[in-house]
């Protein structure tokens, strides 16, 4: 039994949910339904980070490598890497720009367009998060610091624009809303905070419920609920509207941690975790 580190949906079927865990499988799921088979790869190596675009999904591990691999009839086909020099962190794509990849390694960030390296930049912190907007010309990356640096994105380059501060801890995880007015970031000193993408100013903070550090945050399709998971076992649901003190909280979703968030539609979330487990939570609106 393998605990499952990363969930994504199929673009083309939001219903249909891929899961990975460090063994290097990926399995299909249906809401509704349950088990729908295992993607059969070519290459088994171990997957920390898993992203679906178009025709394809994105991996990567703990050997250096990025793989793309090609769908067809949600089976695999021809699968092509790239080494990146350093483990990747976090991989992102952007979703309006599929070929354009940003992946965070432990002194910076890689740019690939395809499996092309367009830039490998050293931003001389600690990386520990990154995310790329769905039209990639915005990056946001977080440190070990606390802190988020933005830049944009033109061509093979980045310019910082800003510098956020509020955390207390190092950020793990940013990701863009649907809509790309927000964005939200949570660390390892259990907070996440809402920003609003425009004025760059807090949208929604004191979201500080959890009782252990965040691994991973989720938006609703219609980005007006961020989930947060946390090593607490807990699964907290914020609406962006109201005040965090009006959150819906999913205790031991996960038993010894939940590692992944994804919302397949926007009264539903799915979460895995340290159990080995994946659930489907309704919510009450």
């Amino acid at each position: 039994m393998k605990n499952i580190t990363t969930l994504t949906v199929l673009k083309s079927n939001q219903k249909m949910i891929l899961s990975s865990s460090f063994d290097g499988s990926i399995l299909r799921w249906i809401q509704g339904i349950g088990y729908s088979g295992k993607l059969r790869r070519k290459d088994c190596s171990q997957i920390k980070c898993l992203a679906a675009v178009k025709g394809e999904i994105i991996t990567s591990g703990y050997d250096n490598k990025v793989w793309r691999v090609s769908l067809h009839e949600n089976e695999c086909e021809a699968a092509e890497h790239i080494d990146v020099g350093s483990q990747p962190k976090d991989l992102t794509h952007a979703i309006d720009s599929p070929d354009l990849a940003l992946v965070s390694i432990d002194c910076g960030v890689v740019l690939l367009k395809g499996l092309q390296v367009l830039s490998n930049i050293n931003l001389g912190f600690t990386v520990t998060a990154s995310v790329i907007a769905p039209d990639g010309s915005e990056a946001i990356v977080g440190g070990q610091d606390g802190k988020l640096h933005i830049y944009s994105v033109s061509g093979d380059s980045l310019t910082e624009e800003a510098t956020l501060e509020k955390h207390r801890g190092a950020i793990s995880v940013i990701r863009y809303s649907p809509d790309v007015s927000m964005f939200a970031s949570a660390d390892l000193n259990r907070e996440a905070v809402v920003w609003d993408r425009v004025s760059k100013e807090v949208k929604l903070n004191n979201m500080l419920y959890h009782t252990a550090r965040i691994n991973c945050l989720a938006w609703s399709p219609n980005s007006t609920m961020v989930a947060t998971g946390s090593l607490d076992t807990c699964v907290i649901i914020y609406e962006v509207g109201k005040p965090p003190s009006s959150r819906k909280t999913i205790k031991n979703a996960h038993p010894g941690g939940v590692y992944s968030l994804v919302f397949t539609d926007d009264c539903s979330v799915v979460s895995s975790g340290e159990d080995a487990c994946i659930r489907v939570w309704r919510i009450a609106q």
